[in-house]
């Protein structure tokens, strides 16, 4: 008959004793509290020392944080907890008024001593390095413009408009007059751009190369010029005829390296600052007060 192998007395010892003693001590590992000689950690210090468990931080402890961490990066976020808020937008500043002939050049057309958030139309303009800032502002909930031209009419004129869309944004666009009709060119030379709509106005800031290569429908600003001033309504974000029949343009070609405060009237102040209708009202107090003989 075949013998039965013969079995090694005590193999079975040690791997009953590790089945019997749990996982706790499979997981044991020199660099664990207690793993060392004499059941100390790798700091020398004992089980049952204070301190001992922040001295030797447990890997699988560190394992679940970081695993922790990836989740509820990973699936929790898609599940509509929200990541961090960007930092806020600064808001838009405020057109100074108080610059206006000094270290900008400025138009206002409105009421006598209108402001940028009061006058019908404001426009200011200075020197930044290469570039030129313009600030617009008008009271509309559409578009606000400045032309650039050879004459005081329209045709032919360089355009920056900056129009209200449906979406309550002001965007910055480039136009070229044919006659009477705004083309938009594609070619935007506006940078640093910037707007807002509130309290029933279209207010706009943004920059533009004082010389830009040579095109027929972006001029050159270091030249003079005749402003042209316009605004009026928008639909669907595209801009329509301007609010008035005869927008106003300045009485003279402008500089940009000129500052001044230049004041315009609107129609509503035009009759009462004309010479002969100032002369009219002083005869006519003059008549009241005197009397009849």
């Amino acid at each position: 008959m075949a013998r039965a192998p013969r079995r090694r007395p005590g193999a079975w010892g040690p791997l009953l004793w590790l089945l019997l003693a749990g996982p706790g001590t499979c997981a044991a590992s020199p660099a664990d509290d207690g793993a060392g000689p004499g059941g100390r950690g790798p700091r020398g210090r004992g089980r049952g020392d204070p301190g001992a468990d922040e001295a030797a931080p447990r890997h699988d402890s560190s394992y679940g944080t970081f695993a922790g961490e990836f989740y509820d990066l990973r699936y929790l976020s898609e599940e509509g907890y929200p990541f961090p808020t960007a930092p806020p937008v600064d808001p838009f500043a405020k057109i100074k008024v108080d610059d206006c002939g000094k270290t900008k050049g400025c138009f206002r057309y409105g009421k006598p001593g209108c402001n940028a958030e009061t006058c019908d139309y404001f426009l200011s303009y200075r020197m930044i390095g290469a570039d030129v800032e313009f600030e617009l502002s008008a009271d509309t909930d559409g578009w606000v413009a400045v032309g650039f031209s050879s004459d005081k009419k329209m045709g032919g004129d360089d355009v920056m408009a900056c129009v209200h869309d449906d979406n309550g944004r002001v965007r910055i666009q480039h136009f070229y007059n044919v006659g009477q009709w705004a083309k938009e060119i594609q070619r935007n030379p506006a940078r640093d751009e910037e707007g807002v709509f509130e309290n029933n106005r279209v207010t706009c800031r943004f920059k533009r190369p004082v010389n830009v290569p040579r095109d027929e429908t972006i001029v050159d600003l270091h030249l003079s010029w005749y402003y042209l001033f316009a605004w009026g309504p928008a639909i669907q974000g595209s801009i329509t005829r301007h609010d008035i029949d005869s927008p106003p343009t300045s009485e003279r070609v402008v500089s940009i390296y000129k500052y001044e405060d230049i004041f315009m009237p609107s129609a509503a102040y035009q009759t009462f600052s004309s010479p002969f209708c100032l002369l009219l009202i002083v005869a006519l107090t003059f008549y009241l007060l005197m009397g009849t003989p």
